[in-house]
């Protein structure tokens, strides 16, 4: 009989010594969460690739697990490709896991998952928890269509300027948001989006303090504003997509004065102007003259 090895042998034995990369979901919040197929995954990695060591440990010892890690976030994914990619091509099996959730989503990962995949490399997801579904499911807003945002910029004028281009979005929107900013960002919704926009701000999902606030934009934003509690923990944003606007041949001027006009306490003239705009599908010329009208009433 011939050596029993030999089916391993030929011109694909090479292949079979390359590792693996795995991208695994994590809880975000209730550690009952974790599938078994992520705990064996996580069990039987050579190394994890985490975004924060101190996070994963504590996860990997509250599952009696002991693995190598190394760091992976934005500030060091790309210097730190090379050696992974090295670990992988010599048949290491490495695992991605990010602080809660599933990676990638908002979180590091992307140009390892890239980069192995361009070098032939089996990149395996084992799905689980993700806030952006499990904030879907309790919003009570439409979402057979949504969109992901991900965190808006932190500075008030280019958060405006983002919102701005959404305005027309029909698919249901959903953003990551620092508890911090919550209040200003509903307040800026409101202003872009319209006060009667329905929204659910979901907070701590499957969590002990896990809440859900549904309403419109202005009654969010007024409690967001008063109530204590939204400065904490992690949150989660749904926002109902646009109505489909009637067909109009004329823009009624007194709207795009009214718009202007509350841009106007917010943001130079010539973004407002593009606020207005995309909000009422008035030209921006139109709503650039109402915006300079309206500027030098205020002086």
């Amino acid at each position: 009989m011939g050596d029993p090895s030999s089916a391993t042998k030929g011109p694909n034995a090479a292949a079979a010594s390359v590792g693996r990369l795995e991208v695994i979901a994590t809880p975000i919040g209730n550690l009952a969460d974790l599938s078994p197929r992520a705990r064996d995954s996580l069990a039987g990695a050579d190394l994890l690739a985490v975004e924060d060591t101190r996070r994963t440990g504590a996860l990997l010892s509250a599952l009696g697990l002991q693995k190598p890690m190394v760091s992976l976030h934005t500030h060091n994914e790309r210097a730190r490709g090379d050696e992974l990619i090295r670990r992988l091509q010599e048949g290491a099996v490495i695992a991605i896991v990010s602080d809660a959730g599933t990676p990638l989503l908002s979180d590091p990962g992307f140009d390892l998952v890239r980069r192995a995949a361009a070098a032939g490399i089996t990149v395996r997801g084992i799905p689980g928890p993700t806030a952006i579904a499990a904030a879907l499911s309790v919003a009570a807003i439409p979402a057979e269509r949504f969109c992901f945002e991900g965190f808006l910029p932190a500075r008030a004028g280019e958060r405006r300027t983002r919102l701005s281009t959404l305005v027309r979005e029909a698919r249901a929107m959903v953003f990551f948001e620092a508890p911090h900013r919550i209040s200003e960002t509903l307040a800026d919704m409101a202003l872009v989006f319209g006060p009667e926009r329905e929204a659910a701000v979901t907070r701590e999902l499957t969590k002990i303090y896990e809440s859900v606030y549904r309403g419109t934009l202005a009654s969010l934003a007024e409690r967001a504003a008063r109530e204590p509690d939204w400065q904490r923990g992690e949150i989660t944003l749904v926002v109902a997509g646009a109505l489909e606007a009637p067909v109009s041949e004329a823009v009624d001027a007194a709207e795009i004065d009214r718009i202007v006009a509350a841009a106007l306490a917010h943001l130079p003239a010539s973004k407002a102007a593009a606020l207005a705009a995309n909000l009422t599908g008035c030209t921006r010329d139109t709503a650039y003259e109402a915006a300079v009208r309206l500027a030098a009433a205020r002086r």
